[in-house]
């Protein structure tokens, strides 16, 4: 399971959605998607690295792998 920290990196920056909406040129639905720790996994990597550019991270800091309910990473 992946957690994303897209939101937190965004409140940090003080960030809307529709920022990120400007700065990348994609939609809000696949940014919302990436938001989401239940579907950021679903995202391409390419889409990651152009949020991450926007945000000013690498890529790799987006999100954290997590334990899953049963115990398997």
């Amino acid at each position: 399971m992946f957690a994303s920290n897209i939101r937190e990196l965004m409140d940090n920056k003080k960030m809307t959605v529709r920022d990120l909406v400007k700065l990348t040129g994609m939609s809000s639905r696949t940014i919302q998607r990436a938001i989401s720790d239940g579907s950021i996994h679903k995202c391409e990597l390419g889409t990651l690295a152009k949020i991450g550019l926007a945000l000013g991270v690498k890529t790799k800091r987006l999100y954290d792998e997590v334990d899953n309910e049963k115990g398997v990473s």
